[in-house]
């Protein structure tokens, strides 16, 4: 006579797998974020914050090159200070919900 198979575990309540182990450390503690979505949309928050940047300082004044440069600086920090606060919220909510992943 064969043992039945255990029920499932719902999602809330199996424990964790190695990669949302990591993803909770990594977002608590800290750590290299290794989620792809999160990276790619980083990257392009940046990228259109640099561009918005460097076309404001273009429109800032024509007389002098280095303004498109101070600009694209200033957009890329914003975009890269702006989207990091967003995903460390975001994921911190989530985590809060008990999704780790």
């Amino acid at each position: 006579m064969s043992t039945p198979a255990p029920p499932e575990l719902p999602p809330s309540q199996r424990p964790p797998n190695g990669r949302e182990t990591y993803n909770a450390v990594t977002d608590i503690v800290g750590g290299p974020n290794v989620r792809l979505k999160d990276n790619l949309f980083q990257g392009g928050a940046i990228l259109v914050c640099l561009l918005l940047g460097a076309g404001i300082g273009a429109c800032w004044t024509s007389s002098w090159p280095g303004s498109i440069i101070i600009g694209a600086f200033g957009g890329l920090l914003v975009g890269l200070f702006g989207s990091g606060i967003f995903l460390m919220i975001f994921r911190a909510v989530r985590h809060q919900q008990g999704r780790h992943d």
